[in-house]
């Protein structure tokens, strides 16, 4: 079974010639980034490697434990979130006035990475801090930023997003649960389901994030608040007082993900009501919480990244060991690895270029989230608030959905042997299921997309970072390197498929909505495929110019531009599928009745 090894080596090149590190680090508060970027990768991919990645498989294995009301976590749990704490990872982007390191959100990308990679089971406990931490800071009054944030970012509590309910499942406007004015709090009642880390050993308090209902509210999501609900009340003088009214019912038995406790929690079942403190005005929860999704969605979509980069070691070590087969030239008779098979070389190539271009789009979006929050000019805030606003769906729903493939594919690369948990891959990839389903399904994100980002500003922003695209498919396409020559000229058609997909869309809104949303998903994979080949081709332009220059890494760059032309041929070509998908199939996804879908079954039972 492998173990977890940090591409350190990809990471620096997509933070430092992709994203653009060095232009991050000139922003207001981020002065010390490059001072200290070396240092906090090298510690980070330390502590991936040997505190967490031990505990991946044993975690997975022994899995959580419930027994009246309380959760146990497994072995060396509880101890490895001491020291992921006290090395303070947990405060690495919060402000320094409440014990955070202030550094910039694009340091979350490889970090995160490496977590998730190392133990997604345990990276999920912490990660919910950060967008506790964010939503309080951002609408929470003075006193509750001091009374809950510096315990959140120590990592003495940890934080959870409390959403759905049995009934409601992503529809929130169907939430029920209630919060009835007491004095200078709120008394909650009601339950909620699959919460990350709602109850576990590893902390002395949970600080709940909960969506309920006043009594006055009206119907539908304008009529959600949010509340602040500890798991212990806090004193004034920040002491932990009485066990509030929130009971963990029964955690989830689930395919992956053992290592996570995902809990039902009954709000107020003693009877009195769990005490909860309003954050920020009534009715505009649903407004808040999205703060927390936004950032959770981003981290989900990183861990697809984290998961398949795994998958991939994994995949590969194996295909170099294990000697199968012969040479496919004539006369051959020696056992070779079946890393020099060519099929299997297409599968790994598959997963290296994907994985290329989902860490360099993630890492890009990383670096405009600090552009959104830091940079002096309003207009260029804006400018990079509305690129991450259109890149989280994408980051979220294509590179989860394509962990799942590239997850896939590493088993198959196993054969047989990747279906035996013994191996570990499997593990990989019932873990990895899920990122396509919480904080949001592929489905949720592409309605997203499509009708908040798409529709609703007439494509004005997806135009312009179309131009931004188109841009660098024209230089490519007139560069003296054939290879890189040859990844514009690709990038410009799959270009073309992204726009006439994007009219398609449009024009079907205006008369069928139906059809509009149809191949919403198909238009989140062609979005993901195509800014996942612009920041391919940004690749191969630098990797051209390193290579010509007798640069001392040209090996490094050479696989670069190899890589990246395989993206060209294998995944940027895909492009034109999904455009038929979209503008000559969309009509057809609505094409059979709901009578219809079941006829074959109802004619043989009649038969």
């Amino acid at each position: 079974m492998s173990t977890y090894r940090a591409p350190l080596r990809d990471m620096q090149f997509a933070l430092r010639e992709l994203a653009g590190i060095e232009e991050v680090a000139k922003l207001p508060g981020c002065e010390e980034t490059l001072d200290v970027l070396d240092s906090v990768l090298d510690e980070a991919a330390s502590f991936a490697a040997g505190v967490l990645d031990p505990l991946n498989r044993s975690g997975d294995k022994e899995g959580c434990a419930w027994n009246a009301g309380e959760v146990k976590t497994p072995a060396g749990f509880k101890e490895a979130y001491k020291k992921f704490a006290d090395a303070g990872w947990i405060g690495l982007p919060v402000p320094a006035e409440y014990g955070g390191q202030g550094l910039p959100q694009i340091l979350l990308g490889p970090t995160l990475e490496m977590w998730n990679a190392a133990n997604i089971g345990f990276a999920n406990g912490p990660l919910l801090n950060q967008g506790a931490i964010e939503a309080i800071e951002l609408v929470g009054s003075d006193e509750q930023k001091q009374r809950f944030i510096p315990n959140l970012v120590s990592g003495k509590w940890t934080g959870t997003m409390c959403l759905t309910e049995p009934q409601a499942g992503s529809d929130l406007a169907q939430v029920r649960a209630r919060a009835v004015p007491a004095g200078d709090h709120y008394l909650l009642s009601g339950t909620k389901i699959f919460i990350t880390f709602g109850e576990h050993d590893m902390a002395e308090n949970i600080i709940h994030l909960v969506l309920a209902r006043l009594p006055d509210a009206p119907e539908g999501t304008k009529g959600i608040s949010l509340f602040i609900v500890p798991k212990f009340l806090v004193n004034a003088d920040g002491t932990l007082g009485e066990r509030n009214d929130v009971v963990c019912a029964s955690i989830e038995h689930k395919l992956g993900i053992n290592a996570n406790p995902t809990c039902t929690l009954n709000y107020g079942e003693k009877g009195q009501g769990a005490v909860g403190y309003l954050v920020g005005e009534p009715n505009r929860g649903l407004e808040y919480m999205f703060i927390m999704m936004n950032a959770a969605r981003f981290s989900v979509g990183v861990q697809g990244l984290a998961l398949a980069d795994r998958a991939y070691q994994s995949a590969l070590e194996y295909a170099k060991e294990r000697v199968q087969g012969r040479d496919v030239k004539p006369g051959s008779r020696t056992p070779e690895p079946i890393v020099k098979h060519p099929d299997v070389r297409r599968m790994l190539m598959s997963q290296k270029a994907t994985i290329e271009a989902m860490r360099a789009l993630a890492y890009v979006t990383a670096a405009s989230l600090d552009y959104a929050q830091r940079h002096p000019d309003e207009r260029v805030r804006k400018e990079h608030k509305a690129f991450v606003e259109l890149m989280i769906p994408v980051v979220k729903g294509w590179c989860t959905d394509s962990a799942v493939e590239l997850c896939s594919t590493a088993l198959q690369i196993f054969g047989g042997m990747g279906y035996i948990e013994e191996t570990g891959i499997a593990q990989q990839y019932r873990d990895v299921r899920i990122t396509t389903i919480y904080e949001g399904t592929t489905g949720i994100q592409a309605l997203d997309l499509v009708g908040r980002k798409l529709l609703r500003d007439m494509g004005a922003t997806a135009k312009i970072v179309g131009k931004r695209m188109e841009e660098v498919a024209k230089r490519c396409a007139g560069h003296q390197n054939v290879a890189v020559k040859s990844i514009g000229e690709a990038l410009g058609k799959a270009l073309t498929a992204l726009n006439d997909a994007s009219q398609s869309i449009g024009m079907s809104a205006m008369g069928d909505l139906h059809k509009a949303f149809a191949c919403s998903v198909p238009y989140l994979r062609l979005w993901g495929v195509v800014a996942g080949g612009w920041q391919m081709a940004r690749a191969a332009e630098i990797a051209a110019a390193k290579i010509a220059s007798s640069d001392a890494d040209a090996e490094f760059y050479k696989a670069k531009l190899a890589t990246a032309k395989f993206y060209a041929t294998h995944v940027l070509s895909q492009a034109a599928w999904h455009k038929r998908q979209i503008i000559d199939g969309a009509a057809d996804v609505m094409g059979v009745s709901e009578a219809q879908l079941d006829l074959d079954r109802k004619l043989a039972v009649t038969a």
